[in-house]
């Protein structure tokens, strides 16, 4: 008798072993995505070039750059790069200089996997140009979510601009990776001198509306949406889920046990 009153409270641990295991990895499932939702950087993935060199397949290889946190608090105001952004010789001069201008620029969003809208590779392209014969330059690429403070997501290598010609359009493509929650942006570019960072010139939405309201999302929350199948058993009308066939698996194995204990 006592053999059988200790199987039946091995069965007893057991099956409360199984549904504490169930629990606890249903709450660490849970913890481990509020952890996922909480990004505190920025991160993209940006490929650069002229506008001929990608025609001619050499744009630059992939670079991954890490920006803080997404600022969403406040207005636009002056996107300019900070003290703490800009190269060392950067001169934060907010008046543009005249001989320096955007003849245009435009956006094309690629690669929405849950088709809901919202893009996370930004293929920007634009056209700056200058009253010089020839000018070494970089330019900084700014995102603003829902109308709220620019923020920096991409910057060029230093480039050459040949006069006011087509033949040095460039190109910059990124993918945002994280950091970046769906919604509408809008797209700020800002060109500077590389010989001394000043400030030449800037294009937004203001100036076309073509970088403006971008449904944009990063690539961490493009997931497509995947239908799974859930097999239940029906007895009697009823079902019966995983955890009540491991539950009866146990008890199962258990039995034989008790009753070879009651022949004793």
């Amino acid at each position: 008798m006592n053999r059988v009153i200790n199987l039946r409270q091995q069965t007893l641990q057991l099956l409360l072993g199984v549904a504490l295991l169930f629990s606890l990895t249903g709450v660490a499932n849970i913890a481990f995505a509020q952890d996922a939702n909480e990004t505190p950087q920025r991160v993209s993935v940006t490929r650069q070039g002229t506008a001929a060199e990608r025609d001619q397949g050499r744009i630059s290889e992939s670079t991954e750059d890490t920006f803080a946190a997404l600022d969403v608090g406040g207005e636009k105001g002056s996107a300019l790069r900070s003290a703490n952004q800009s190269k060392s010789t950067t001169t934060l001069s907010q008046a543009p200089n005249t001989d320096f201008w955007f003849y245009s620029a435009d956006v094309d969003l690629y690669l929405d996997r849950d088709a809901d809208g919202y893009f996370y590779n930004i293929d920007l392209w634009f056209d700056a140009d200058t009253y010089y014969d020839v000018a070494d330059v970089y330019a900084i690429a700014y995102l603003s979510y829902e109308g709220g403070p620019w923020n920096e997501y991409a910057a060029t290598n230093d480039f050459t601009l040949y006069g006011a010609t087509s033949n040095d359009d460039y190109v910059i493509e990124t993918d945002l990776v994280s950091g970046y929650p769906t919604g509408s942006y809008d797209l700020l570019i800002e060109l500077f001198d590389a010989y001394d960072g000043t400030f030449l010139a800037s294009i937004g939405p203001d100036d076309t509306s073509d970088l403006g309201f971008l449904p944009l999302e990063d690539s961490e929350k493009d997931v497509p949406v995947v239908i799974v199948r859930q097999v239940v058993v029906r007895d009697g009308g009823g079902s019966t889920g995983l955890l009540m066939l491991m539950m009866l698996a146990a008890v199962a194995f258990v039995m034989p046990r008790l009753n070879l204990g009651k022949t004793k």
